[in-house]
């Protein structure tokens, strides 16, 4: 290939073939159709080969096509995160900031450091999509996931930016059958509230000076697949639930749920900063997990 090829070149070829056509190219890069298409035909010319096949009804990379086109979205790739690390030169973020969360966390955690970066980055505008589903980043387009508990493997980069504790809690109405409980093999006597979001809601392990251990495995009564309304159910008296305690915190010190057998531990989680994979982080995004991380320690 010439040296003289350019990487608008690369990107129109790279376009048509993500859109299936000319004019779907055209009209997310935003100029001409007849400009794209001479582009692209200007590109076969310096590769020497036929890149698409082009018919009345359809359009598809040849073979060759497929090839350079896997090779130009890598290039496109470099060319990019080369001009976003000279982006990273610019300390104050700006911008379009879009994150996924869990419902609840996203609500009790994030909601607050989002309105807190807001005001003290005027320039930077947030998308927070709530979620307890898994997206894929790249394919809804966002900067960052914040997503609690424990990691399934992925190319995703992630770094862990805190933890939280989970806590057995009961509601008031059963206080006095709460307080006659000695060790967790009493539990499944009483009512519980599962929370089907989780992967096992039924079956925990409690420890106690790292050495003393008890599975318990608990029936469920209510079986709920959001954590918010699980804590709704538990608080109106509908039985025993584990929730994490940055929702179960508030309600304990309020007295609106009581903590069961607080000298037995239940497994803690982590907190993590979930990313597409890149070699940079635009100012926006190091700029708001600062400020998560250090809410998180406080």
């Amino acid at each position: 290939m010439p040296a003289a090829t350019n990487l608008n070149r690369l990107a129109y070829f790279v376009a048509v073939v993500d859109a299936g056509s000319f004019t779907r190219a055209a009209d997310y890069l935003g100029i001409t159709k007849a400009v794209v298409s001479q582009q692209v035909a200007r590109l076969e010319k310096e590769v020497g080969t036929t890149l698409l096949m082009r018919t009345t009804r359809r359009l598809q990379p040849t073979e060759a096509g497929r090839m350079f086109h896997a090779r130009c979205v890598s290039i496109l790739r470099e060319a990019e995160d080369a001009l976003g690390e000279l982006a990273q030169a610019r300390t104050e973020p700006q911008g379009l900031l879009r994150i996924t969360a869990p419902y609840d966390y996203g609500t009790s955690v994030v909601v607050p450091v989002v309105t807190a970066f807001t005001s003290r980055y005027p320039e930077c505008k947030v998308e927070l999509n709530l979620s307890d589903k898994t997206v894929d980043l790249v394919a809804v387009n966002m900067d960052l996931a914040v997503r609690v508990g424990w990691l399934a493997d992925s190319s995703m980069q992630a770094r862990r930016i805190g933890s939280f504790r989970q806590y057995l809690v009961g509601p008031p109405q059963l206080a006095r059958e709460i307080a006659e409980l000695s060790e967790p093999a009493d539990l499944p006597s009483l009512q519980f509230v599962a929370n089907t979001a989780l992967r096992e809601p039924l079956e925990w392990t409690f420890t106690r000076c790292e050495k003393d251990a008890q599975t318990v495995r608990f029936k469920a009564d209510i079986a709920i697949n959001t954590t918010p309304a699980v804590m709704e159910a538990v608080r109106q008296g509908g039985g025993l639930s584990v929730l994490p305690d940055f929702l179960a915190t508030p309600n304990i010190l309020t007295g609106r749920l009581i903590h069961v057998l607080p000298d037995w531990h239940l497994p803690s989680g982590g907190v993590y900063s979930v990313y597409p994979a890149a070699r940079f982080r635009p100012p926006k995004v190091s700029a708001f997990v600062e400020m998560l991380t250090n809410t998180l320690k406080r």
